[in-house]
């Protein structure tokens, strides 16, 4: 491939991608400091508080992502859309979006229900089952706008409308510490309800953010909102929307299910092991929201220029994606394999801890390339509309592969902790590497726009 830097066009692409990926980065750290400040005020109620909290959010998570990755269906259908000048696509793509964020409410919904039961078969301590399961409960209030939210965001996203997002989550981060600090600890005549006051505000919050967007952005919402159009009840289409959305859900909730399960095996190892883990994934993650943001950024640039009809600006695209995400990962990889003590000690003053966590951070360094680079290569294949074959790989490179690769080494080896996270770097390797070679085919032949309004599509 040639050097982005010697086309014109592949700096126009490189310039457009950061411009776009850079406020979809700071939307996607703003999401995780919501959950950071629901932790920080729970955490100052009781240690099973905070307990509750974290499982209680660790099991939202797990049934929304399946649906979020769901509605990034809209990524491909609305850049593309765009791209072609079709309005009348992007209004038909968002408002099926809608219909489908209420569809996959009840579903969710119906999963977070019966939490208390769930986690008593997942042999959850007794003591926090309670509170984790009302504030569940309490979440399932949330779920609508949740979803909603969604999918406003990923069709503004696709219109290059980043503003009114990025101003929404800062209201939304303030307003919910606000909330937080009224119904966990009981001020301005509100109970101090603790757990279940902290799934209030973030219910609350949730709603805010979905009628602020429409509120910031109604300009461009507006008219593919209204009126609703007969034809984006039509089933096919809806069918078609899923047939591409099913498998970016299910590649998300097998990703996260696969870190998770890590997670697991290693809280077996111990409450050392499983802190020191807590301090390496939770580093690894605030960097992955860089080449995430740069995943998305290439989904809505080459699906606007394979709307255009322009294959050479789309593999522009594709260059600018892997220069930023994969580029960007040097640095923190560096530093990880560099200064791994002082990170973790800025976690904790337990040097057990800090022992155990050194020797995790080099491995996030080791690994940190091959994320930058399957996350990309995901968006990069969701902007094209090829969504199945990365989930055939995901399945069997975290599941089929990967974590049975970590369990080996993790207990049947002097491995130990560090073999389970040698095992992420084996199947973050065998997905990068696969998503590339598939973009290799898929961009090395003609790129055609995706339709859905046929049975055929």
């Amino acid at each position: 491939m040639r050097m982005i830097s010697k086309s014109s066009g592949g700096r126009t692409e490189l310039r457009a991608t950061v411009t776009l990926a850079v406020p979809v980065v700071f939307v996607q750290v703003g999401f995780m400091a919501m959950g950071l400040v629901d932790t920080l005020m729970v955490g100052r109620v009781s240690a099973t508080a905070l307990a509750a909290v974290a499982l209680g959010n660790l099991y939202f998570f797990n049934v929304g992502i399946f649906g979020t990755g769901t509605l990034m269906a809209l990524d491909p259908l609305v850049a593309q859309a765009v791209g072609a000048r079709e309005t009348d696509a992007v209004s038909r793509a968002m408002q099926r979006g809608l219909l489908l964020a209420c569809a996959l409410s009840a579903v969710a919904a119906l999963l977070l229900a019966p939490a208390a039961g769930v986690l008593r078969l997942a042999h959850q301590p007794p003591e926090i089952i309670g509170d984790a399961a009302g504030y569940l409960r309490i979440s399932i209030a949330g779920l609508l706008p949740f979803f909603a939210f969604v999918v406003l965001r990923q069709s503004l996203q696709a219109m290059h409308h980043m503003a009114p997002i990025v101003w929404t989550v800062v209201v939304a981060n303030l307003t919910n510490a606000a909330l937080n600090w009224v119904f966990v600890y009981g001020h301005l005549g509100s109970p101090a309800l603790g757990v279940e006051g902290s799934a209030i505000a973030t219910a609350v919050s949730r709603w805010l953010m979905t009628f602020l967007l429409l509120a910031l952005a109604w300009r461009e919402l507006g008219p593919n909102l209204l009126p609703p159009r007969r034809d984006s009840w039509q089933w096919t289409p809806i069918v078609g929307m899923l047939r591409i959305g099913l498998p970016i859900g299910a590649q998300m909730a097998l990703e996260a299910g696969a870190f998770g399960a890590i997670g697991l095996l290693m809280g077996v190892m111990g409450t050392i092991e499983m802190a020191a883990h807590q301090i390496a994934i939770t580093l690894a993650s605030l960097t992955f929201m860089v080449p995430l943001g740069v995943a998305s950024a290439a989904a809505v640039r080459v699906g606007h220029a394979i709307g255009a009809g322009d294959d050479a600006r789309a593999k522009d695209a594709v260059r600018a994606a892997y220069l930023c995400g994969v580029g960007f990962m040097i640095l923190p990889a560096v530093v990880f394999l560099t200064a791994p003590h002082l990170l973790a000690a800025g976690f904790t003053n337990d040097t057990r801890v800090i022992a155990f966590a050194s020797t995790l951070i080099p491995i996030a360094g080791v690994f940190q390339l091959f994320d930058g680079a399957q996350a990309v290569g995901a968006g990069v294949l969701r902007g094209a509309g090829d969504t199945t074959a990365p989930l055939y790989v995901m399945l069997a490179a975290y599941w089929v592969v990967g974590v049975p690769v970590s369990a080996y080494l993790g207990f049947h080896t002097a491995y130990g902790a560090a073999g389970l996270w040698w095992g992420f770097v084996v199947s973050l390797a065998a997905v990068a590497i696969f998503l590339f070679l598939r973009i290799r085919v898929v961009f090395g032949r003609e790129l055609r726009r995706v339709h859905v309004e046929t049975a055929s599509s």
